[in-house]
C-alpha cells in the first residue's frame, strides 16, 4: 500500500518537448492514480502551454488536472521542500531549496530521474545512492526496459484505451476527420515526427514510388523543412495537403499529448524522435523507427544499438536484419529508401513483434508506480 506524500518535480525545458512531456505525464499520473500531492516546477511556461492548452505562460502558480504547476523563475521564490524531490534529467536544484532540505527536520527523499537508456549498465546503476552533504539521501532512478530498472511511463488504463480505439473503426475515423482527414482505401497510414533528417527525402521518394498508396501525417515540428524541400516548397504549415505519386502528405497542427497518442494508435507505422514520442509509439503496438537525438562523438549510437539488441531479442534473423538496416539508415541520413522497401516484406512479422514487445514492457511495471513503491520502501 502506497503512502500519501508531497512531491516536487523540477523540470528544465531544453530545446524540445521531451523533458516537459515526461514530467507532465508523471505529475498527472502520481496525482490521478496514486493520490500524491505534486508540485511541478517548470522554467519555461510558454513551452508547457503548447502541451497543456489553457495554461498561463505568466502565472507563478496554477492548477491543471490536480497538479500544482509553479513557474521556476531565475530568482527562486522560496518553498517548503516536499517529502520526495525529483530533479528531472540532471537539472540543478536551486541552492536555497537544497539548503532548506538539509535544514528540514523531516526525512526527504531526493531522486535524480535520469534519461531513458537500454544500455546494459543501467540495471546496475538504478537506485544507487549518491552521497550528499548534510545527511541528505539522493538516489539515481533510471527508467528502462528491463526488470531492475524504473520502467516506462504508462497510465493504468492506457492499453485498455488503446485497444478500444484500435478495435473501433468509427473512433479512428472520427479522430482523423477532426483534422479533415479520410483514409484512402488500402492506404498505409504513417506518422512522421523527427528532427531535421537528410534520410527523409529518399524515404519519401520510396513512398511515392510504392505500388501501395501511403498517407503521411506530419505534426508541426522540426522535420517540416525537409518535407517542404522534397516537395520543392519554401515551407509547410498546418492544414497543407500535397500529393506525389502514391504518397499523400498532410501537415497537422501541434497536438496535445492525448491527441498524439491517438495519432500513433491510428497509424500502421510511426517515425518518432527523442524520448517522449519514442515511449508513446511503443505503447501503440505498431512498428516504428526512432530518430535518436545526435550526441557528441556519436555517443547516441551506443544507446540506439543497445535498444535494438533488446527490442529484437526474440525476432527472427531476416526481419531483424531488415529492421536494423532501416533504423541505421534513418539515423545515418542515407540509404533509407532501399532499406524501407526491404523492410516492408516483413511487415506482418514486425506488426506481431511490436505487440509482443508492448506486453513485455507492461510486465516490467510503470515508472510512476515504481517511484511510489521506492519511496514507500525507503521510509
Amino acid at each position: 500500500m502506497s503512502v500519501k506524500a508531497s512531491w516536487d518535480i523540477f523540470c528544465v525545458v531544453v530545446d524540445n518537448y521531451g523533458d516537459i512531456g515526461v514530467t507532465w505525464r508523471l505529475a498527472r499520473q502520481l496525482v490521478a492514480e496514486h493520490g500524491q500531492r505534486v508540485r511541478l516546477w517548470v522554467d519555461d511556461l510558454n513551452t508547457f502551454a503548447r502541451l497543456c492548452p489553457g495554461t498561463s505562460a505568466t502565472a507563478s502558480q496554477q492548477w491543471h488536472e490536480g497538479v500544482d504547476v509553479r513557474h521556476w523563475a531565475s530568482e527562486w521564490p522560496g518553498a517548503e521542500p516536499a517529502d520526495v524531490v525529483i530533479e528531472a534529467f540532471a537539472c540543478q536544484l536551486p541552492a536555497a531549496y537544497i539548503e532548506a532540505m538539509a535544514e528540514s527536520e523531516r526525512r526527504i527523499l531526493w531522486l535524480n530521474l535520469e534519461y531513458l537508456s537500454a544500455e546494459d549498465w543501467v540495471v546496475g546503476c538504478h537506485a544507487l545512492p549518491s552521497m550528499q552533504p548534510h545527511g541528505l539521501q539522493k538516489y539515481f532512478f533510471f527508467p528502462g526496459f528491463e526488470q531492475g530498472t524504473g520502467g516506462l511511463i504508462r497510465e493504468g488504463d492506457l492499453l485498455a484505451r488503446r485497444e478500444a480505439f484500435q478495435s473501433d473503426p468509427v473512433l479512428r475515423a472520427a479522430f482523423l476527420q477532426s483534422f479533415d482527414l479520410t483514409v484512402q482505401s488500402g492506404a498505409r497510414l504513417i506518422s512522421l515526427f523527427a528532427y531535421e533528417n537528410p534520410a527523409v527525402a529518399e524515404w519519401l521518394g520510396a513512398l511515392a514510388a510504392d505500388a501501395r498508396p501511403s498517407q503521411l501525417l506530419v505534426p508541426e515540428g522540426r522535420v517540416l523543412g525537409d518535407v517542404a524541400h522534397w516537395l520543392g516548397l519554401d515551407q509547410l504549415r498546418a492544414g497543407d495537403r500535397h500529393a506525389r505519386g502514391a504518397l499523400q502528405i498532410a501537415v497537422l497542427p501541434f497536438m496535445t499529448q492525448n491527441q498524439y497518442d491517438m495519432l500513433l494508435w491510428c497509424c500502421d507505422f510511426n517515425a518518432v524522435r527523442g524520448e517522449e514520442s519514442f515511449i508513446r509509439a511503443q505503447w501503440a503496438g505498431r512498428p516504428l523507427v526512432w530518430h535518436i537525438y545526435p550526441q557528441e562523438e556519436d555517443a547516441h549510437w551506443d544507446k540506439l544499438n543497445a535498444f535494438l539488441e533488446l527490442y529484437m531479442r526474440d525476432l527472427a534473423p531476416a526481419p531483424t536484419a531488415a529492421l536494423r538496416d532501416f533504423w541505421r539508415a534513418w539515423n545515418d541520413g542515407e540509404g533509407s529508401g532501399g532499406a524501407w522497401s526491404a523492410m516492408l516484406q516483413y511487415e506482418a512479422e514486425l506488426n506481431a513483434h511490436a505487440e509482443r514487445w508492448t506486453h513485455r514492457q507492461v510486465a516490467n511495471g510503470d515508472l510512476a508506480g515504481k517511484l511510489v513503491f521506492f519511496y514507500t520502501d525507503w521510509l
